[in-house]
């Protein structure tokens, strides 16, 4: 017997002439999460085997798998030789000492004396005979046993079925700039839009001194967790001191956010033409701040000239964002207490639906020009 990971895919059966893109994608970013490990990935009817690596290496390399968009489910399986015997051998092995549990066979090879029916009662009653303490139990069985005989003369019996992250292959839907803060919000969305199959690139703006270091290796760190699943990050990282101590210093003060947003889309955009990136990705929700209302996101969206902005979390609540943000591995990070660029000059009572003659009016104080440029030049870019 030889320890395999079977791979099963759903959404890109729907893909038609253009399948063997999306599936070169998702091998490609398999190939990638497998870095380090010695293994071999070939294709069988649909899904696809992971074979030649060491039994130790099999739980890491499931877990570095879970992260892989585009995977639907996946399983840790004995291959054997397709024949009674080491059929019983491999299901005793991934089988359960007691309690209750059902056999699901699945017969690609028509040859196999056997049909599906008939070989999961075969295997079952062998079992029951074998362990005792064992039930049959077909409706809520506590373990589940699969056995899939093969056209090759090779059989694959797996135990547990775990859930992939879905989703489509990263690589396959172009690419997007990733506005992301210290913050719960932006690491989820950037989320979102990797698993249908976004390349993500981020950009993050800091106010040094006012912000700490520290609260830029939390950015680092957040940005390093979507790593995992976009199969690498670059950050761009801007510093816009100069250009909140302008805006306090010439504007009204109660439009300090709206004022700073709106650059913050021009340089990401700037930027994103740079790297290629065909979108902008926000993290914001309606209503849940206050230049997140439709006035905010019209007056911040309106400087940007050519590209669209994805907001893939405008209709989430917060214990929505908060519990996906849980699953993917950021929340303790984004609750540390170190302060984004946003929180820095925060006005008391900043404008909520800000009018855009207003704004238009206050911003007529600033050399917007001038200002973008001195923040590009502070550009650092760091590779995750």
């Amino acid at each position: 017997m030889e320890k395999v990971i079977i791979i099963r895919y759903c959404e890109i059966h729907l893909k038609g002439g253009n399948r063997g893109f999306f599936e070169k994608m998702l091998v490609d970013n398999m190939e990638k999460a497998l870095k380090g490990f010695k293994h071999v990935i070939k294709k069988h009817s649909g899904r696809y085997l992971i074979e030649g690596f060491a039994p130790d290496d099999a739980d890491e390399m499931v877990f570095r798998l879970t992260k892989v968009f585009g995977i639907h489910t996946l399983s840790v399986a004995d291959k054997t030789d397709s024949n009674l015997d080491d059929i019983l051998a491999a299901a005793l092995e991934v089988g359960p000492e007691c309690g209750t549990f059902k056999v699901e066979s699945h017969r690609a090879d028509k040859n196999f004396p056997l049909n599906s029916m008939q070989l999961s009662a075969e295997i079952g009653g062998k079992m029951l005979e074998k362990r005792p303490h064992l039930k049959v139990d077909i409706h809520n069985p506590q373990s589940v046993i699969g056995i899939d005989v093969r056209e090759n003369g090779k059989t694959l019996v797996f135990g547990d079925v775990i859930a992939g992250a879905g989703g489509m292959p990263v690589g396959t839907a172009g690419k997007g700039m990733l506005l992301i803060s210290g913050g719960i919000d932006s690491p989820v969305a950037g989320h979102m839009m990797a698993r249908r199959g976004m390349t993500l690139e981020c950009v993050h703006f800091h106010s040094y001194p006012y912000t700490n270091m520290q609260a830029r290796e939390k950015v680092e760190e957040l940005a390093k967790v979507l790593s995992t699943y976009s199969c690498g990050i670059k950050l761009n990282v801007v510093k816009v001191t100069h250009i909140q101590e302008e805006i306090h210093k010439k504007c009204n003060g109660d439009f300090m956010v709206t004022l700073l947003r709106r650059f913050m889309m021009r340089i990401a955009e700037r930027l994103a033409k740079r790297c290629g990136a065909q979108c902008l990705i926000t993290g914001e929700s309606l209503g849940q701040v206050a230049s997140q209302t439709v006035e905010g996101m019209t007056s911040s969206g309106s400087v940007v000239e050519s590209l669209p902005i994805m907001r893939p979390l405008c209709g989430f609540d917060k214990n929505e964002i908060i519990e996906r943000s849980r699953s993917i591995g950021t929340y303790d990070i984004s609750i540390r207490p170190y302060e984004d660029c946003c929180t820095v000059f925060l006005p008391r009572h900043p404008v909520i639906h800000p009018k855009i003659e207003d704004v238009l009016k206050e911003e007529e104080k600033l050399d917007v020009e001038g200002l973008i440029k001195e923040a590009m030049n502070s550009l650092e870019i760091v590779s995750l």
